[in-house]
């Protein structure tokens, strides 16, 4: 098993229970940056993490999900009314009960423990039938009413919901997407464990909260850079953005060896194609995200970089038998189940002798994940809504479960795939040893995040009055972090509960944990950008620094990225045939003519024929890439990035040094 390194204990105590309805607590993050961005618990401490004796309720779910297409439920139409405590912008965290274990010591990178598992089997042995089969569904629903989705997730017992784009209106900042989950989280009402609330934001080409979130590169980037702490840095700073916001889960990593540009769907997602570098991602990334106690899904199992057919629109088959896989694309989820990966999302991928079942509804599918991958967590399947998935309406969720998968996410419509499972279960087809078994999957996890303080817990007074010390606010505020340096934050007398810590301009610009956190994230950001930039041409420091460029193609906001990028590295930015600047095209479009410098931000495939003297690859054409290319071109980074994947060109080897 992997050995996460030291870190700081959580002496977390259970504690008398408590009584009526709490607010939701929001922990303090603030100072998860760095190489080892635990470093300290305090402020963490919650009684949440259990449930009371007798309840009987829906347990939580992880998913992933960057999939989702078809039609999710159209909650809007529901009638459905926020009542309790979505209704006032809080949740009610639940009594500790006799299931505790937050009285553990274990840190949050030891994951679910045995007493977590042994306080979910207490759980769902409490649940009636409702409740068992709404604990194993993952809603995705249209439009952007949330209090309808919180209600059907109160009235199904569903595991919790995934906020895709659509979920949000354009334009949505930080509090707009805080005040969604906290509405989603509020569904939890006195169920007693928290609602799951999953977003797909792995960065690059698969992002789903736009300016509300870091800026974040594909993982070809961590692949490029190929240096581990610089990768857990980088994560870090996106577990705490994201926990900031609300979500317990991302659906990432992409785990998935591609075979490039003949790859439709995973391609610049992946670390690269080489399973040892993949796998050192992979290790990196979900250390990262669990040491923030957000739950990580290593993706897409068996494999699916290798397919040339997207799965979002039919089913692609792969050449390769389970047997064949195991050689070489199973190593990375290997390394994602010895770091502790809480979940595995199973891919819609058919196999030789299997062509037309998916390998989210194949038995053999989930055996070899447990036998030949060793992965004891939570197997969630890709979207159910995806085009792959043909079954008749509620049937793809009983034949996921019966299969083996633990979540069923985004089924078409939940309202099906409870009834389905409801039927499935009273005619004897589905086990209820299954159903038993997938739920206590879930809901152990997530009573790991309620007992590291990721989710739940209480407001201003703790449990035994040590509210003062825990740093938690009245209002669910985080302690230090807000604006002008506060002690209770910046959302302590906001009734509409604002981002804990997040205060004014910080909440706004979509971001972490006030301005030290910000600038932590900002210099790991960067320390991820500088390391990815790649030469495929041309030499590993530029020859001969510009005083001046010109930038043509690219879209608009990746142009002026670049151009305050490079007037902050000291470059005159002249316009396109202006004396002699040099001419920087980004991206692998034709427009603006030749160029003395191409930039790729698309993967070295797009551009590694460009024809120009030097030829730079980074993968993304955000701002921290961008700066990292001005700055090579000023003269002060030498490049130290390696394609992580085979291109034609023989490219220098910069990470030689």
């Amino acid at each position: 098993m992997h050995v996460p390194p030291a870190r700081a204990r959580v002496g977390v105590t259970v504690v008398k229970k408590l009584t009526g309805t709490v607010g939701r607590w929001r922990p303090n993050l603030s100072a998860w940056s760095g190489t080892d961005p635990a470093v300290t618990m305090d402020g963490m401490r919650t009684p949440f993490g259990v449930i009371p004796v007798g309840a009987a309720s829906a347990a939580l779910a992880l998913v992933l999900a960057g999939c989702g297409s078809g039609s999710p439920d159209d909650v809007g139409g529901e009638s459905a009314v926020a009542t309790g405590a979505s209704a006032t912008g809080t949740a009610a965290a639940g009594d500790p009960g006799d299931h505790a274990t937050a009285d553990t010591d274990a840190p949050p990178a030891d994951g679910v423990t045995d007493a977590d598992v042994e306080a979910a089997e207490q759980i769902v042995a409490a649940m009636d039938d409702d409740e068992l089969v709404g604990s194993v569904v993952m809603l995705t629903y249209n439009g952007t009413d949330v209090a309808a989705a919180a209600d059907v997730i109160r009235e199904r017992h569903l595991a919790g919901a995934i906020v895709m784009g659509y979920n949000l209106a354009d334009g949505a900042d930080a509090d707009t997407v805080w005040q969604t989950t906290d509405t989603l989280a509020g569904a939890a009402g006195e169920r007693g464990w928290p609602v799951a609330i999953g977003v797909d934001q792995e960065g690059g080409p698969v992002a789903r909260l736009d300016d509300a979130a870091l800026d974040f590169p594909p993982l070809m980037a961590a692949g490029a850079a190929d240096d581990a702490d610089v990768t857990r840095d980088a994560i870090a700073a996106q577990g705490t953005d994201l926990r900031n916001l609300g979500f317990t889960i991302n659906f990432s990593p992409v785990a998935d060896l591609t075979i490039g540009a003949e790859d439709p769907v995973i391609n610049v997602r992946s670390p690269g194609d080489d399973p040892e570098r993949v796998s050192e991602v992979i290790d990196a990334v979900v250390g990262g995200f669990t040491s923030t106690g957000l739950a990580s899904a290593a993706k897409h199992f068996p494999g699916h970089g290798a397919l040339t057919v997207d799965s979002h629109e039919e089913l692609p088959v792969s050449e390769d038998s389970l047997e064949d896989l195991a050689d070489t694309s199973y190593e990375p989820f290997r390394t994602a189940a010895e770091a502790g990966v809480p979940m595995v999302l199973v891919g819609h991928i058919g196999l030789p002798g299997t062509e037309d079942v998916p390998a989210t509804l194949n038995p053999d599918v989930y055996e070899s994940l447990r036998d030949d991958v060793g992965f004891d967590g939570v197997a969630v399947t890709d979207a159910l809504n995806m085009g792959a998935v043909t079954e008749a309406p509620g049937q793809e969720t009983v034949k996921a479960i019966a299969a083996g998968a633990d979540l069923a996410l985004m089924p078409p419509d939940s309202g099906d795939a409870v009834a389905a499972l409801g039927e499935a279960l009273e005619a004897g087809d589905l086990p209820r040893e299954r159903l038993v078994e997938a739920a206590t999957r879930v809901v152990a996890m997530q009573l790991w995040q309620a007992r590291i303080g990721a989710v739940g817990g209480v407001d201003g007074e703790g449990a035994e009055g040590e509210g003062a010390d825990d740093g938690v606010g009245a209002q669910g505020s985080r302690d230090g972090v807000g604006a002008e340096g506060s002690d209770d934050g910046a959302g302590a007398e906001d009734a509409q509960g604002s981002r804990d810590g997040a205060g004014g301009d910080a909440a706004a610009e979509g971001g972490g944990d006030g301005a030290g956190g910000d600038a932590a994230a900002d210099d790991a950001l960067t320390a991820l950008a500088d390391g990815s930039l790649t030469v495929l041409a041309g030499e590993c420091s530029f020859a001969e620094p510009a005083d001046a460029v010109a930038v043509t193609g690219g879209s608009d906001s990746a142009r002026a990225a670049f151009t305050d990028a490079a007037e902050d590295a000291g470059l005159e930015v002249r316009d396109a045939g202006g004396g002699n600047a040099v001419t920087v095209r980004v991206g692998s479009g034709q427009g603006g003519g030749s160029a003395d410098v191409v930039v790729g931000t698309s993967g070295p495939w797009a551009v590694e024929d460009a024809g120009a003297d030097t030829i730079l690859e980074v993968y993304d054409d955000n701002p921290h890439a961008l700066t990292a290319v001005a700055k090579y071109l000023a003269g002060d980074l030498e490049a130290t990035g390696r394609t992580p994947v085979d291109v034609s060109v023989d490219a220098p080897d910069c990470a030689a040094g």
